[in-house]
């Protein structure tokens, strides 16, 4: 009987705990929101250090690594690193730590996290397209370099070729082709990046492409 009635308030504790902290770690996750939201590095490393998940995500699916690259926080960035914050998880648009970092073109972002390891090539929007997207030629070499796939396509068949010839990153759209980016790949819409390059009216990188698809 009187296992049983320990048994019975051991039980009781455990409600009460699970009861009690749900307040305090939803106060937590608020205290994160605004502690970011005013870029406050030391507030939150100390709700880290309070026992806050390292991996936790916004509404979108950011995590905090995801989250400092954005709202461009080099400190906390760099203390998520340093505890070993998951670095491939993606968000609910499929992007990583290392796509937003290529997208901004945080260039020493995106080399720490390729060097530790970071996928670069997976389904979906590879890290190259967003780089390719704003025309980041830095990234786009080190990508490369370090084992991005030139050709890699998006869900609808495009390279990050395509996207550097339709926003007009001619020095972008070089640096592909001297990677040996194909000009003759064909999207879902039967469109080739120079069919790109010219929706956006950049006529010179049309050429080039055409010239590069004969030679092809």
């Amino acid at each position: 009987m009187k296992r049983m009635k320990d048994r019975l308030l051991a039980s009781f504790a455990l409600i009460l705990a699970f009861v009690f902290s749900v307040p305090v770690f939803a106060g937590a996750y608020e205290d994160m929101e605004e502690a970011l939201a005013r870029g406050d590095t030391g507030a939150v490393i100390a709700l880290i250090n309070r026992g806050m998940d390292v991996n936790t995500v916004d509404r979108q699916g950011n995590t905090l690594l995801i989250q400092s690259i954005q709202r461009d926080l080099p400190e906390l960035f760099d203390h998520l690193m340093k505890i070993r914050a998951r670095i491939n998880r993606r968000n609910r648009n499929g992007e990583t730590a290392l796509s937003i970092a290529a997208y901004l073109g945080r260039i020493d972002h995106v080399r720490r996290l390729v060097e530790a390891g970071a996928e670069m090539n997976f389904f979906g929007w590879p890290p190259l397209a967003y780089a390719a997207y704003n025309g980041h030629v830095k990234i786009v070499d080190y990508l490369i370099e370090k084992g991005a796939e030139v050709d890699a396509r998006t869900e609808n068949g495009s390279t990050a070729l395509f996207f550097a010839s339709r926003f007009g990153h001619d020095e972008t759209v070089r640096a592909l082709l001297k990677h040996r980016a194909d000009p003759t790949i064909v999207n879902d819409r039967n469109e080739t990046a120079a069919d790109w390059a010219a929706k956006g009216g950049h006529s010179g990188i049309e050429a080039l492409l055409r010239v590069s698809e004969d030679r092809g």
